[in-house]
């Protein structure tokens, strides 16, 4: 976790790690202690010597944190270029972008500490709540997956497994959706595909059947098979609380059934 710390650094050592971790933009950096920062661009602003905490995460954006509040006192979502200097035996950070034209310039006066740590792959968003409790809030409120799309079955089976719900659009085609509660992946869209693949031959070419995979994220090799495959993804990343009185569905009804 921890690549690198340094405690109470002087200048050229601080301006080294700093330059070291961030030409590599492979970690997130910490860096606290007395500081004083400049921001020029859209406006001008100054905030004197105080105790600040500096993030700098993989992707270079940059924020500057006050030790009270949860919103930084300074920001920049993206940044072009992070260098440091040692100019007047003191260590200077400058974050700059290009569009729009900005520079935020940090001065540590009495670093305290510098962290470089490794973070692992975040393991994705997962929606609160079962994935049967995910299947009730969306066919109560299946606007959220689509607008003017309305619910016929929940778990209707199939020659190859059980559809999460089986709707039909504002142009009265049908949809099969599948429903997962975090990242889905190419395992996802094959099911789908199953799905979808069984219902059009239930019902027929003169019937046209679409396909909705709805989650939080998909993988990119799995939205690459779904947009190969001609079939859909909704982002789904919040839920309405469902009341407590809800009752599980039970019956499973298939499409075969007369």
């Amino acid at each position: 976790m921890i690549r690198e710390q340094l405690t109470a650094p002087s200048p050229q050592d601080l301006a080294a790690f700093l330059n070291r971790h961030t030409r590599t933009r492979d970690c997130l950096i910490q860096v606290a202690g007395l500081a004083e920062v400049t921001y020029l661009g859209r406006a001008a602003s100054t905030a004197d010597l105080g105790a600040y905490l500096v993030l700098i995460k993989q992707d270079g954006s940059l924020q500057i944190h006050h030790p009270t509040g949860i919103k930084p006192m300074n920001w920049q979502p993206k940044t072009d270029r992070i260098t440091a200097e040692v100019a007047e035996d003191v260590c200077m950070l400058l974050a700059s972008r290009r569009s729009p034209e900005e520079l935020v310039q940090v001065v540590f006066l009495e670093p305290q500490v510098a962290l470089a740590l490794e973070l692992a792959q975040a393991g994705g968003f997962v929606l609160k709540g079962s994935e049967a409790q995910m299947q009730q809030a969306l066919a109560d409120h299946p606007e959220l997956i689509e607008p003017g799309l309305r619910v016929l079955n929940r778990e209707l089976m199939v020659e190859s497994g059980g559809i999460d719900l089986y709707a039909q659009d504002a142009q009265g085609r049908y949809v099969v959706v599948e429903l997962k509660r975090g990242r889905a992946t190419q395992h996802a869209v094959s099911q789908l595909a199953r799905y979808v693949r069984s219902v059009q031959q239930t019902l027929g070419n003169q019937a046209t059947v679409r396909g909705i995979l709805a989650g939080p994220s998909i993988t990119a090799p799995a939205r690459l098979e779904l947009e190969n495959r001609g079939l859909e993804f909704r982002e789904i990343s919040a839920l309405p609380e469902q009341a407590a009185s809800a009752l599980p569905v039970t019956a499973q009804p298939s499409l075969f059934d007369p």
